[in-house]
């Protein structure tokens, strides 16, 4: 990072996500409740579909990543989601690993920071 570089953007944009839920602490931890079900399974998926070549089911599962993480305000793991569902449109296998790479690294500090989000919440 260069000294005239803007700060790195954050694991979640708490701002819009509390504006999402109308600052409603009880929502958001529902929210993320549903989060925690839904993203293991849909990664899973994407894993699986990665691994066999299955395209249709990567641009399926990167979809629904996409609309749940940007529905979280997890701006840096929707952009990498989407990157997923774009590249189910190619046959590039080493893409497709590289690009789950990236996401799964966006997406390692997501549950800590969003729950870290419930506390800036109204009770």
């Amino acid at each position: 990072m260069q000294p005239n570089d803007p700060p790195p953007e954050p694991v979640v944009n708490v701002a819009e996500l509390l504006e999402r839920v109308d600052n409603d602490a009880e929502l958001l931890r529902e929210l993320i409740a549903i989060f925690k079900i839904e993203f293991p399974r849909h990664l899973c998926a994407l894993r699986e579909a990665i691994g066999q070549g299955n395209l249709k089911d990567v641009q399926k599962s990167g979809h629904a990543l996409r609309g749940m993480l940007a529905n979280l305000g997890a701006t840096r793991a929707t952009r990498a989601a989407a990157e997923l569902e774009q590249l189910g449109d190619s046959s590039d296998g080493m893409a497709l690993k590289c690009a789950l790479a990236v996401f799964e690294s966006e997406a390692i500090d997501l549950l800590p920071e969003l729950e870290a989000c419930v506390t800036k919440a109204k009770p």
